[in-house]
């Protein structure tokens, strides 16, 4: 996901004003050395910005550098092996995503197991999508969209960045849940240039690269595909209060290899909730349409859980395959 440059600005600017922690202890053994974060995605999307947002933050806590380090490619898979095959000694993290828990569903012959081979540490944040409709589409609201589906079998094009990608994710949970058809039109890049251009008549994309296009009356909002309302678009309503139970969000956290020491990862997780309860963090989370996650490693893993299990449903329902 791209976000646009104004945006990455005004996000990392500030951050070195974040207030100064108290450093952990320098006669500590960790961290002795500069620590790297793996982003499995390219630089400029809300998954570098969240990296380096907390590797920030961390490097002011620690007293060393936090260092994010993008290994994109093969929908993160390069990214985790690297990391799963680092040593477990706590200077190689992974940014651990939703696309970590839709994996296992999708790739049959990976070369590492995630559940079993990355240990979680910390959740960050939710990242909540929209679902947006060409201005000029004659649905207004979500049942209008679902009575005009309905009407129109076959007719509504839904754009995604690929099988298996959030966005058609996000989409197919509606169907199923909705009762409707819609055809996927699956890309190798964005989807919303042929949305503004009429081509397409759905999209399920993340608020931040979206929401210039929804204030501009480029694209119109139907609703938001987190459980509740956003603070960012407050008057567009949550999926939910028309598909009860509906609710689809991209999530961030911070994985280390398995068998990294307990003490390690207890640390690590310590400083990560402390530097996301920072009320100017949230703030910078709050312009991405993002919520803060705290909790405990086994609170993350359990998310993990919970999530590798409900998309996994998805997958197979819908048939979703890579070819």
């Amino acid at each position: 996901m791209k976000i646009p440059r104004r945006h990455f600005l005004h996000l990392a600017t500030g951050v070195a004003a974040l207030p100064a922690f108290p450093a952990i202890a320098r006669g500590q053994a960790y961290p002795a050395r500069p620590v790297h974060i793996i982003v499995g995605f390219p630089p400029g999307g809300s998954a570098d910005i969240t990296a380096r947002l907390i590797g920030q933050s961390l490097s002011a806590r620690a007293g060393q550098q936090f260092v994010v380090e993008a290994r994109p490619g093969a929908a993160t898979n390069i990214a985790t092996e690297a990391v799963a095959r680092a040593a477990p000694d706590g200077y190689t993290l992974l940014l651990v995503t939703q696309t970590n828990a839709v994996n296992p569903s999708l790739y049959k012959n990976l070369s590492f197991d995630f559940v079993r081979d990355i240990a979680p540490v910390a959740s960050v944040l939710r990242i909540a999508g929209v679902m947006v409709v060409n201005s000029s589409f004659p649905a207004t609201t979500v049942p209008a969209f679902s009575a005009y589906a309905k009407a129109n079998p076959g007719k509504i094009n839904m754009g995604s960045g690929g099988n298996g990608s959030a966005q058609h994710l996000y989409g197919e949970l509606f169907k199923i849940m909705a009762g409707i058809d819609m055809v996927h039109v699956p890309y190798r890049g964005q989807p919303l240039n042929d949305l503004l251009g009429g081509r397409l008549q759905v999209v399920f994309n993340p608020i931040p690269s979206t929401i210039e296009f929804i204030r501009a009356g480029k694209l119109r909002a139907l609703a938001v595909t987190s459980a509740t309302r956003q603070d960012v678009l407050p008057d567009i309503p949550a999926v939910a209060e028309f598909v009860p139970g509906y609710e689809a969000s991209g999530w961030f956290g911070i994985g280390a290899p398995k068998d990294t020491l307990a003490e390690i990862i207890g640390k690590l997780n310590r400083e990560i909730n402390a530097a996301i309860a920072d009320p100017k963090m949230k703030t910078k989370f709050s312009d991405l349409g993002a919520t803060v996650l705290t909790g405990s490693p086994a609170d993350f893993r359990k998310l993990i859980a919970d999530e590798t299990k409900k998309w996994g449903k998805v997958v197979k329902v819908a048939r979703i395959t890579l070819g």
